[in-house]
Parts: C-alpha cells; structure tokens; sequence
C-alpha cells in the first residue's frame, strides 16, 4: 500500500508541475503588454516608466529565467506578489480559500445526498416510467452548465416568489443562517451534475451487482431485501462512485468561477476572475496551483480508498 501511494503521490507531483509550466506559459503567449494594461491610468507614461515598471516586476528578464524563479519559489509555496496592489499571493488565497471551500463542499454534499437516492430507486425499477423519467432528468442535469442554470434559478425565483439570494457574503462564523442562504443557490447549481453523474453511475453499478451470482446467492440463503440491498449490493455499487466524486471535484472547482463572480462570493473562483480580467500572472499562476493541488489531492485520496476497499487495484 505504501508503494501504491507513493507512486500516485509521485504521478500527482508530475502533473501539477505540468499544470504549471502549461499555465505560465499560456498567460506569458497572451497576445498585449501588461505593464502597459497598468498604465494605461496614467496617460503620457514614457518609455521610461514602462521599463522601471516591467522590471521592477520583473518582466524584464528572459522568460526561461521568469519561468526558472516562478518553479523554485512556487516549491517553498511562495506565488510571489500580486501585480495590483503587491500584496503577497499567499494572503490573497488564504482569504479566499475557506469561502470556496465550504462552496464546493456544500455542493459535493448535495450531489451525494440528492444523487445516491435517485440512482438506487432507478436501479430498483428499471426501464419503469420513474427510471426513464429519472434517467432523462440525468442526462439534462448532466448537460445543462451550472452559470446558466444558477441565472434561471435567480431570474424564476424572483419573478415567481418575489425572493432572491442576498448578495453580501457573511462567513459561517458571523451568521450561519445567512451564509447558507447566500451559498444555497450556487451550490444547487454546482452540485447537479454532480447529482445526475452519481445518480447514472450508481444505477449502473447497481443493476450490474444486482444481477451477479453473489447476490443470487444471498437471496438464496434467507436474507431479507433490505439486508441485500443495504450490506451487499449498496456496498459494491458504491465502489465505482468514489472515482466518480474525485473528477466531480474538478468540475465543481470549475465551476466556482464563474458562479462566485454572479453570486457576489469572495473566493477563489471570483479571484481568478479577477486576476484573469488585470493580466495579474502571479495571482492567476497561485490560484491555478491551489485548485490543481486540491484537485490531485481529492483523487490521490479517491485512490488511497479506492485500493483499501478493492486490493485489486493496486496493482
């Protein structure tokens, strides 16, 4: 087990370095000048200034360098200084990560409770008219994007119900009540695909534990239903499900993007909107570890568990 996980922790290591190296230079191919972006407040800036200003963010120097220095600092966890206001990465994202945490917790959170329900009463009944119905509102679920569904759910809500989200965030610690209120909308928009894709998963693998000889067996012997369906099949089914969740982390990640910028949410999502909109390289490079590392975090530990209930796997 320990081999198994230090060569998924080593493979994690290699692709966030990747995820780095492709994002630094992604935002360094960016057709414009960013030093000129910053200046563009300040009309009749020399070429004077432009060169003090490119240098003094270090802009100047030879991009293998730039690239060099931003990998030995990014490995001590040091992102560098924002371009905006120069305060380090570090505190921008530490004020910003509980918020989307508990986001995309929230959402994650929604999707198993709402999702595991739906996929077991479609395995129980298959190819029944709640099934179709059911497997029909999966596929649209998992099609629908979750920026467009969060807009209907505010403009129908208000327009039906006279109600709409508050737009001032409160941290859990001031007042719970509010701060759910706030994160309820977004986190029903980001956790339905999440919801369709456990859902889908689950009655796969249900059906297919359902009708393999192992169950045959247990019925055979007495056991009630629930016994079945709860000890052995629930079980079994759900072992496809944890790789599912760590790939649903990704698109939740994601999706906070763009929802936390309509949903007035300071966090990470909203951030890097911010970031991209300023040409803010450092913030953006920061942020994009940040999410990378909780993403390869997420499915190490998908895997980690995934090898402990099945042992087949680690090989």
């Amino acid at each position: 087990m320990i081999t198994f996980a230090g060569r998924r922790v080593g493979y994690g290591l290699l692709v966030l370095g990747l995820v780095a190296t492709f994002t630094f230079l992604t935002l360094r191919l960016i057709p414009g000048d960013v030093v000129r972006l910053q200046l563009a407040d300040a009309p009749g800036a020399t070429e004077e200034q432009v060169a003090q200003r490119s240098a003094e963010l270090g802009l100047d120097e030879p991009l293998v360098s730039q690239f060099f220095t931003f990998m030995t600092d990014a490995m001590r966890l040091d992102f560098g200084t924002s371009f905006q206001d120069g305060r380090p990465v570090v505190d921008h994202i530490a004020e910003r990560l509980p918020a989307t945490l508990e986001l995309g917790l929230l959402a994650l959170f929604l999707g198993l409770a709402l999702g595991i329900p739906l996929g077991v009463i479609s395995a129980l009944k298959p190819n029944s008219l709640t099934d179709q119905i059911l497997r029909v509102l999966a596929v649209v679920g998992m099609s629908i994007p979750n920026f467009w569904l969060a807009l209907l759910l505010i403009t129908y809500l208000a327009q039906w119900f006279g109600w709409s989200p508050p737009l001032v965030y409160v941290g859990p610690g001031e007042n719970l009540a509010q701060n759910l209120t706030h994160l309820a909308l977004p986190a029903l928009a980001l956790a339905v695909g999440s919801m369709a894709g456990v859902a889908r998963m689950l009655r796969s693998s249900m059906l297919e534990v359902l009708g393999s000889n192992f169950i045959r067996t247990v019925r055979s012997r007495g056991a009630s239903e629930f016994t079945v369906l709860a000890k052995h099949a629930g079980r079994n089914s759900l072992i496809p499900v944890f790789s599912l969740l760590g790939l649903q982390v990704g698109a939740i990640l994601g999706g906070t993007v763009i929802l936390e910028s309509i949903f007035s949410i300071p966090g990470m999502g909203s951030l890097i909107f911010d970031a991209v909109q300023n040409r803010d390289y450092p913030v953006v490079l920061g942020c994009v570890i940040v999410y990378g590392g909780l993403f390869i975090l997420v499915n190490l530990l998908v895997d980690i568990l995934y090898a402990v209930v099945d042992p087949r796997i680690r090989y």
